[in-house]
């Protein structure tokens, strides 16, 4: 009876233990689905995006502790490390700022971690933009390393590899990306490379006999077509021009020129007294070119400096539309002046 009672005893524990098992592996089998699908589930991102910035030396624990308090995840720290460890990254993942993009999942950051995909950032070099400009830009650039501030432009020309040229006209107009870390230098560094190299390779290709002795000439050139046409249609027909005086031995007489010797005197107006005020830079006052570029010219503006539109005209007048209309004699010129500045038109 009671080995009866006994063996009853140890019986009715088998239910509960199968119960508990499988409990167990329930609860196993829902963790292993719960994780994977934590890998593949996006991250909690606003919509206009957000950053992560690893310093060197940060652990693996203090990577997901940061993506935690940033509140980004808010999965167990657990999970983090046995996807790292399922994808074999927890040891390779680099430093940097990276982009957390709506919808990046687990997997993808961890992903451009190892493979140190940092977060890049543009700043653009306008076609006609001033030296002064370009410092301006760099100044507002997020997350760039201001190291040109206090220096003169000397220096700078100097710490860029560039030593006893002058900046202006230097660096090609085009987006640079850049990384937190990067300097304002070294996006200097690129775009004088960039223009360079572009220079070099569009002087070898040159028309004959065109009135420039040296590459500088037509960055020179290339400058005043910058500033006085932004038309595509039109750059060639004002390289021809002049190109034309040039070769004449005429005063190019650009205003643009005008403006740019004048500094910060100009208010936005330009008078015909300041036309005959002689600087460096007034082609009313001195013939040929002046002495450095008076912008950044794109590689279009040196295309036609370069390459000038065959033809007779010498001249050429603001049609008050973006335009310009061009003509052969002076006689014409002045009609032109008369007609579509004075709007005495006959």
């Amino acid at each position: 009876m009671n080995r009866s009672g006994a063996n009853l005893g140890r019986v009715s524990w088998r239910p509960l233990l199968l119960v508990l098992m499988l409990a167990v592996a329930a609860t196993a089998v829902w963790l292993w689905r719960d994780f994977n699908h934590f890998g593949t589930t996006p991250l909690h991102v606003s919509a206009n995006g957000e950053s992560i910035d690893i310093g060197r030396g940060t652990s693996f624990k203090d990577i997901v502790h940061q993506l935690r308090a940033q509140g980004l995840s808010t999965s167990s720290p657990l999970y983090w490390r046995m996807l790292a460890e399922r994808m074999r990254v927890a040891g390779r993942l680099h430093a940097g700022e990276y982009a957390i993009v709506p919808g990046i999942t687990p997997e993808q950051l961890l992903t451009n971690m190892a493979q140190g995909k940092v977060l890049q950032r543009d700043v653009t070099i306008v076609d006609g933009w001033t030296f002064r400009d370009v410092l301006q830009a760099l100044a507002k650039a997020d997350k760039l390393t201001h190291d040109t501030v206090g220096l003169d432009d000397a220096t700078i020309m100097k710490k860029i590899g560039a030593p006893d040229e002058k900046p202006e006209g230097q660096f090609l107009p085009e987006t640079y990306a850049y990384v937190k870390g990067d300097s304002d230098l070294d996006v200097l560094r690129r775009a004088h490379d960039a223009m360079s190299k572009t220079l070099t390779a569009l002087w070898a290709q040159r028309d004959p006999d065109l009135p420039l002795g040296k590459p500088y000439d037509a960055l020179i050139l290339a400058s005043i077509i910058e500033k006085e046409t932004g038309r595509a249609d039109e750059r060639a027909r004002v390289a021809g021009v002049f190109t034309r005086r040039l070769q004449k031995n005429m005063l190019l007489q650009t205003d643009p020129t005008v403006i740019y010797g004048m500094g910060s005197s100009y208010a936005g107006t330009i008078h015909k007294s300041d036309l005959t005020t002689d600087t460096p830079y007034n082609t009313y006052t001195r013939l040929g070119l002046p002495p450095t570029p008076i912008a950044m010219p794109g590689k279009p503006a040196i295309e036609a400096a370069l390459h000038p539109a065959p033809g007779d005209a010498l001249y050429f007048v603001a049609r008050g539309d973006g335009t310009h209309i061009f003509a052969a004699t002076l006689e014409e010129q002045n009609k032109n002046v008369a007609c579509y500045q004075l709007k005495h038109c006959q």
